[in-house]
């Protein structure tokens, strides 16, 4: 069995593992460390943390949230579309146009049912 083969993968993980760690080891020495009371308490999602864990809370943070990433990402599109418009020509125009024009109702019922108010 010839170990040269398998050079370039133990070489792979090696200096994978070393990118990986290393920015949080030279992170863990130089940074500065001053720990107090408001920096080692819990805080998660928006809220502060409360004792019951089966405790009700608004969901409109979420639902906020969720409408922010499906937008964020149906935005997304735009950026491969703008870049290769010359080459798909009139009919990914009018493909994207369609797009757009779904997206823009969406967002039209959303603003319309008060997803978006938070009072």
């Amino acid at each position: 069995m010839n170990l040269e083969n398998y050079l370039p993968v133990l070489l792979f993980i090696v200096v994978g593992t070393a990118v990986g760690i290393a920015p949080m080891a030279i992170g863990k020495l130089l940074g500065p460390s001053r720990p107090d009371a408001a920096k080692l308490s819990p805080y998660e999602c928006g809220f502060e943390a409360f004792e019951d864990a089966r405790m009700q809370f608004d969901v409109r943070y979420y639902l906020v949230a969720i409408l922010f990433i499906l937008f964020d990402l149906e935005i997304a599109f735009l950026f491969p579309w703008a870049v290769s418009l010359g080459t798909i020509g009139f009919v990914g125009f009018i493909s994207m146009m369609v797009f757009l024009a779904i997206l823009v109702v969406g967002f039209i019922y959303e603003w319309s049912k008060g997803a978006l108010d938070w009072e």
